[in-house]
C-alpha cells in the first residue's frame, strides 16, 4: 500500500509540473505549414517573448515585481526599417489598447458597471460615448516610461505556391517592451478616476465600486491568475 501512494504521489506531481505554461524559442528551420519562407532574421530561433512576454521574461529571471512586459509584432512592410520603426512607434497605443479592452469587460462583468453603461437608460449616454470613443486615447496619454528592450525582425518571402495571395517579399519585425509596475498602475489608476468622474451623478459609486482594484486585476489578470 506504501508503495502504491508513493507511485500514485509522483504521478500527481509529474501532472502539476508538467501542465505550468512555458514559452520557448522557436528554431526557423522547424517544418511549420506557413504561406512564406523566412530567408533572413536578427536570429537563427524566433524569440519565445514574442508568444508571451510576461511567461518568457519569468523563466528567465528577469526582474517581474518591478516591470510589466509586453511584447508587440508587425504585420509584413515593404522593409525592415519601416516595421522595426512601427513596432517601436506602436508601444504606447498596444499597451493602451490590452488596458482599455479590459476595463471595458471588468465594466460589462459586473453588475455595477453594466447598471452605469446601460443602453436602456438615457443618463449613461455620456459614460457610454466616453468608453466608445475617447477612453483608448485617454488610457494612451497615460502611458509613459514604456522602453524597448529587445527586437526582432525577419525577412520574409511569400509565395503563391505555399499558399500566400501573391509572391513578394516583406519584414515583420517584434520589440519587447518594459514598463515600470508603478507607472502602469498609475495609468490604470488615472482612467479609472476619469471613469468616475465621467459617470452620471447617481451612478458613480457604481462605478468606483466596479472598478475597485483594477490595477492589481489587470497584473493577474495578465498571469493568468483571474
Amino acid at each position: 500500500m506504501m508503495k502504491l501512494m508513493s507511485v500514485l504521489l509522483i504521478l500527481s506531481l509529474g501532472v502539476a509540473c508538467s501542465s505550468k505554461k512555458k514559452v520557448k524559442d522557436v528554431d526557423n528551420s522547424e517544418t511549420i505549414a506557413r504561406d512564406y519562407e523566412v530567408r533572413d532574421a536578427s536570429s537563427t530561433v524566433r524569440p519565445g517573448w514574442i508568444e508571451d512576454a510576461e511567461v518568457w521574461v519569468a523563466q528567465e529571471n528577469m526582474d517581474t515585481k518591478k516591470f510589466r512586459y509586453f511584447s508587440y509584432e508587425t504585420e509584413p512592410k515593404v522593409n525592415r526599417e519601416i516595421a522595426c520603426n512601427l513596432a517601436k512607434a506602436n508601444v504606447r497605443s498596444d499597451i493602451a489598447s490590452e488596458i482599455t479592452t479590459f476595463i471595458q469587460k471588468s465594466l460589462a462583468a459586473s453588475t455595477e458597471g453594466q447598471a452605469a453603461i446601460d443602453a436602456n437608460n438615457p443618463k449613461t449616454a455620456p459614460m457610454r460615448e466616453y468608453v466608445s470613443n475617447t477612453l483608448a486615447e485617454r488610457v494612451q496619454s497615460l502611458i509613459h516610461g514604456a522602453a524597448v528592450i529587445k527586437t526582432y525582425w525577419e525577412k520574409r518571402n511569400y509565395q503563391q505556391k505555399l499558399g500566400a495571395k501573391k509572391d513578394h517579399v516583406g519584414f515583420t519585425c517584434a520589440t519587447l517592451i518594459r514598463m515600470e509596475d508603478a507607472r502602469l498602475k498609475a495609468a490604470i489608476d488615472k482612467a479609472s478616476e476619469d471613469l468616475v468622474e465621467k459617470a452620471d451623478p447617481e451612478l458613480k459609486d457604481n462605478v468606483k465600486k466596479a472598478l475597485e482594484n483594477l490595477d492589481e486585476d489587470f497584473v493577474k489578470a495578465r498571469h493568468g491568475e483571474v
